[in-house]
C-alpha cells in the first residue's frame, strides 16, 4: 500500500524537514508545486498529467525561441520527459 500524508499547506510543504522521508509530492495545482520544482532542478523538471488513459509528459519550461538554432539549448528536461514517458509506457505494456 501507499503511505499518504496531507493535505499540507503549499507555503511550507517543501521545507526540507517536511520532505524528509517522502518520495514524491502531489500538487493539486501546478502553481503550488512548479515554482519549487523549477528552483530545485530546472534541468530535470518534468510535467506529468494524471487521469488520462495514456502517459502525458512534457518539459517544464517554455519554448525559449531566442535559443532556437543557436546550439546552446540544454536538452536535459526533454531527455528526462522522454525517459519518464518510456518508463510509464513500458510499465503499462507489462501490466506493472
Amino acid at each position: 500500500g501507499m503511505d499518504l500524508v496531507g493535505p499540507l499547506p503549499a507555503d511550507t510543504a517543501f521545507l526540507p524537514a517536511k520532505l524528509a522521508g517522502f518520495d514524491t509530492v502531489l500538487a493539486m495545482y501546478h502553481d503550488q508545486g512548479l515554482p519549487v520544482l523549477k528552483y530545485s532542478g530546472f534541468e530535470q523538471a518534468v510535467n506529468l498529467t494524471l487521469g488520462l488513459p495514456y502517459p502525458r509528459v512534457a518539459v517544464d519550461h517554455g519554448t525559449a525561441l531566442e535559443l532556437a538554432g543557436r546550439g546552446i539549448a540544454d536538452p536535459s528536461s526533454l531527455q528526462a520527459a522522454t525517459t519518464l514517458c518510456a518508463q510509464l509506457a513500458r510499465q503499462r505494456t507489462l501490466g506493472a
